[in-house]
């Protein structure tokens, strides 16, 4: 079956079961090829803790771009700590990072919009293909209600570029649910989330938001009409 099919099946399919019996399914429909990615944020830890006390066969990754938050960082240790589960780091080339910084130096993502694309392109994309090669399924913590951008999300999508199904289970969540499951179940946290900060990326390009903005205001904040993404979650070619 085609992945397209595959895709429209399991949104039919599956539409009513639990998010724990949806990740079940899939692990055994495909086995030691469901890959997590968490950027320790809210989202994510609900998700990590779903897979880890469920014991479920999901490989936990994350993406260190080298220019994220010691907080998040702490959240990473105390996610070790308290689940006893690893969670495999990727990295981005270190010479395309060498290349990158002796060209255009170390904050060059301010001057333009090719720039900063470039920055995530080497700091986040190359690492996430590494992540997902080999995996059928890729399971987000995207919520539909984070941006413009993604309030038509289904649950199940076709990442054409990644030729790969993504999984999206809190997609339908709120952020005060979110919030709620990680309070309810005394999940580690970044700590950022207490001071504003509700899309946590790479620490030069986030900022916290004030009363009132847009969810992803924080995100590379100089920037206007830009989407507001960096290239992780684009669903076409």
């Amino acid at each position: 079956m085609q992945l397209q099919q595959l895709t429209e099946k399991y949104n039919k399919e599956l539409s009513e079961k639990t998010i724990v019996e949806k990740l079940q399914y899939l692990v055994e429909q495909h086995p030691e090829k469901v890959v997590f990615t968490t950027s320790f944020g809210y989202e994510d830890q609900v998700i990590t803790d779903v897979i880890f006390k469920n014991d479920l066969d999901i490989k936990v990754v994350t993406l260190d771009t080298g220019r994220i938050f010691p907080e998040t960082y702490k959240v990473y240790r105390s996610t070790l700590e308290r689940y006893k589960k690893p969670i495999k780091a990727y990295f981005p080339p270190t010479d395309k990072v060498e290349e990158l910084l002796d060209k255009k130096g170390p904050f060059s993502f301010y001057d333009s919009l090719e720039n900063r694309k470039e920055c995530c392109f080497i700091r986040k994309v190359i690492p996430l293909k590494r992540a997902l090669e080999g995996n059928d399924i890729w399971i987000t913590g995207l919520r539909a209600s984070q941006s413009n951008n993604r309030s038509d999300m289904q649950e199940f999508e076709l990442d054409e570029g990644n030729n790969i199904i993504k999984y999206n289970p809190l997609m339908e969540w709120s952020l005060e649910e979110t919030i709620s499951y990680v309070k309810e179940y005394n999940v580690p946290y970044n700590v950022l989330h207490d001071k504003g900060f509700v899309s946590i990326g790479c620490q030069p390009c986030t900022r916290a938001i004030q009363p009132g903005e847009d969810f992803r205001a924080g995100r590379w904040w100089w920037e206007q009409g830009s989407g507001k993404e960096c290239g992780l979650h684009s669903l076409k070619k």
